[in-house]
């Protein structure tokens, strides 16, 4: 099965690609990962992405969909993956549907005033752990290893509005896209508990 992962930033996608990927051993394919092993790996597509990244500017669409339609042609992919972070709008869904098929459409869908609380309030750890300042209790450290907990430069209200709206104008619209082909099944949040939205997914991924 080939699914594309979609919700807004701080909707959980992460939380619930890896427990979805340790559960259904779907491939996970982040296109942030791909972006850095390939500037790493010095791949000449990495080079490409590389010198729009290092110019402050967004990688284009057409690069993109070139270093995710190289990446599906790896061994692993050929048991299925989940797509996080790709397409981004409704160009690179036309492109993906030229070279790859999308079985499903997991769209996880949260209020947008949940979101901007979960994003300001998150503080995560070097170490990779995240935490919300509700269930802190006030502590400053990771409970994992210890570390000093920080929160990201861009986890403020000017910047998360920002992404928002980026991601309702250029993002949102595969719902409609995917849904059209009736591959699209949402999962709705409201205050559920991570634990309470992977079960919701897996009542999806099981059918």
């Amino acid at each position: 099965m080939n699914v594309v992962l979609l919700g807004a930033p701080g909707a959980g996608k992460g939380t619930q690609a890896s427990r979805i990927q340790e559960k259904y051993k779907l491939l996970h394919i982040s296109t942030g990962d791909i972006f850095r092993a390939n500037i790493k790996g010095g791949t000449e597509i990495g080079k490409l992405a590389k010198s729009y990244i290092d110019a402050g500017k967004l990688v284009p669409d057409e690069v993109t969909c070139d270093i995710v339609k190289d990446r599906l042609t790896w061994d692993d992919a050929n048991c299925g993956y989940m797509l996080d972070g790709f397409p981004r709008n409704v160009f690179q869904a036309e492109e993906l549907d030229k070279f790859a098929k999308v079985d499903l459409c997991l769209n996880i869908a949260v209020d947008e005033k949940l979101l901007m609380d979960r994003i300001c309030g998150r503080r995560v750890c070097a170490c990779g752990e995240s935490y919300h300042v509700s269930t802190l209790n006030g502590a400053t450290v990771c409970k994992k290893c210890g570390g000093e907990l920080y929160q990201r430069a861009d986890d403020n209200p000017e910047t998360v509005k920002s992404r928002l709206e980026t991601y309702n104008t250029q993002t949102a619209p595969l719902i409609d896209y995917y849904g059209a082909q009736g591959k699209l099944k949402t999962v709705n949040c409201g205050n559920d508990s991570p634990d309470e939205v992977f079960a919701k997914i897996c009542e999806i991924l099981d059918k």
